[in-house]
Parts: C-alpha cells; structure tokens; sequence
C-alpha cells in the first residue's frame, strides 16, 4: 500500500454512483481523519449538532488505530462502496 493508492481511494469516493448510506459516510470520514490528522483531540460537539456528533464518534472510535491501519482500511472500505456502488 502506498499515500498512492489512498489518494485513489479518496477520488474513489468521488466518483460512486449512487451515495453511501449515513453510517458508511461516517466510518468514511473517521477512517479518512485518523489516515490524515491522526487521533481526534477535539472537543464533542454540541448536543444539538447530531450529524457532528456522528462524524466526531465515528472517528474517535478508532483512537489507537495507526494512520497506516486507517489507510488501509480505508482502501478496503472504498473498494467494497466501489463493489456496491459502482462508479462514473
């Protein structure tokens, strides 16, 4: 695996032609931020902000996880969106 094949899975994702569901944007956005900036040190965002809150949860969950770990999962992910999806 190398930062090659992550960026083609990022514009991957781009090009899916029907839009994942709420949870797979989600482990999308988690596994995407802790591949790039690493573990989320920011503060939950407020009550009244559930998708926040989603997004926030679902990259916290992966505290511990290496950016080499949550880029290859992430690789794995778009490869299955891609398998069920399809793409432009």
């Amino acid at each position: 695996m190398s930062n090659l094949d992550f960026d083609s899975a990022v514009e991957g994702v781009k090009k899916l032609l029907n839009r994942p569901t709420s949870d797979e944007l989600n482990e999308l956005y988690g596994l995407y931020k802790q591949s790039t900036v690493g573990e989320n040190n920011s503060a939950k965002p407020s009550l009244l902000d559930l998708p926040a809150i989603a997004k926030w949860d679902a990259w916290s969950k992966l505290k511990g996880t290496s950016q080499i770990e949550a880029q290859k999962r992430y690789i794995e992910l778009v490869n299955r969106l891609i398998q069920l999806y399809g793409t432009s």
